[in-house]
């Protein structure tokens, strides 16, 4: 049978978390009524992405006004995605949602999987925050590289920039990831080829999820979301018209039609040349009693 898929192009509500759950509610009820079994939304979609903002940092400097923007911003962010899973159930569907984590005093690029059972599957923080997003996301470990098993076929995530880190794409087509999603804010039209390239290298399906935010306090973000199938074929996308939902059928013995020629951690790897070690140990800081 084949399995709908929905790619979510909408925007956070800036500053506002309650207003931009009702978003996620309403965009995942469209995509239900559509028909879509998984429904994939943007990175940071709740909690938000404070794009054009500097938060008061130069070079060995913060300012006040930076530190109460900070602290406005983590308001903004959840420490559990117990609502997040409630939209999964109310809509009885599969939910991959870009979320700001709180964590302590730190704030995390996360991305949830939500089943249609209101249980949480699983999560990925993101690794390597890029460039200024390190003043305000913390890094996350390798403990949440983990693909996961759903009726639909092998769900994982690399978020927006992780994409372009040979050695975690590597990571996760070796857990035999077929349902490769790629929640970002980057909105240059080089992102399609890469999207495409990540396709055709790991087999699978791609679901990119971008925002789309008209300029403000915070700065536009034009969109580009696409779903890409396991050739490299465009199935549907990139949108740069707003916000919206693109769908698509898709089949996963198609995945396996294209495994014919490449496998990259199997037949056409060469382990006798190239190794990968992942370190999937949970890096905490303090461990008190036992380790």
């Amino acid at each position: 049978m084949p399995l709908r898929v929905a790619v979510v192009q909408a925007g956070s509500v800036p500053w506002d978390t309650p207003a931009t759950l009702l978003k996620l509610d309403h965009w995942t009820g469209a995509a239900a009524a559509a028909g879509a079994q998984l429904v994939v939304f943007p990175e940071a979609f709740v909690g938000g992405y404070p794009k054009g903002l500097d938060f008061g940092v130069t070079v060995g400097r913060r300012r006040a006004e930076g530190r109460q923007m900070f602290a406005r911003y983590a308001e903004g962010a959840i420490e559990a995605p117990a609502p997040l899973a409630a939209v999964a159930a109310t809509h009885n569907v599969w939910l991959v949602v870009g979320a700001i984590e709180r964590a302590g005093g730190t704030l995390y690029c996360t991305v949830y999987y939500l089943a249609p059972d209101g249980t949480v599957a699983g999560k990925h923080r993101k690794v390597m925050p890029t460039a200024m997003e390190r003043l305000i996301w913390g890094f996350g470990d390798g403990s949440t590289l983990a693909v996961i098993d759903t009726p639909y076929g092998r769900l994982g995530s690399a978020i927006c920039w992780e994409n372009y880190m040979p050695q975690l794409r590597l990571a996760l087509y070796s857990q035999g990831i077929q349902l490769y999603c790629a929640p970002t804010v980057d909105d240059r039209e080089t992102w399609m080829a890469t999207m495409r390239h990540i396709a055709m290298e790991g087999r699978c399906f791609v679901f990119s999820a971008n925002q789309w935010q008209v300029q403000g306090e915070w700065a536009a973000i034009q969109g580009g979301s696409a779903i890409i199938g396991p050739l490299g074929e465009i199935l549907a996308g990139p949108k740069r018209d707003g916000e919206g939902l693109l769908l698509a059928d898709i089949e996963l013995a198609s995945i396996t039609e294209a495994q014919f020629d490449l496998d990259v951690t199997g037949h056409y790897g060469r382990p006798d040349l190239f190794q990968l070690h992942v370190n999937t140990t949970p890096q905490i800081a303090v461990v008190i009693g036992e380790p």
